[in-house]
């Protein structure tokens, strides 16, 4: 059976990927400068979260 842990880093890790790969997208296809903005700032909240996430599920591993 998985742990709540299991699926909680894998989640955090895909969705800093998925915004990643919408700025991405973005930048390519020449859209907005305010849209890339805001997905770079989404991206980095997400990287700030999933590194809490990911800090906490190695702290309640190792206790």
């Amino acid at each position: 059976m998985t742990s709540f842990a299991d699926l909680i880093v894998p989640i955090a890790v895909l969705a800093v990927a998925f915004v990643l790969l919408l700025g991405l997208i973005n930048m390519l296809r020449g859209g907005s400068a305010n849209r890339s903005q805001h997905l770079m700032r989404m991206r980095v909240l997400l990287q700030f979260l999933a590194i809490i996430v990911i800090m906490g599920v190695i702290w309640w591993r190792a206790a």
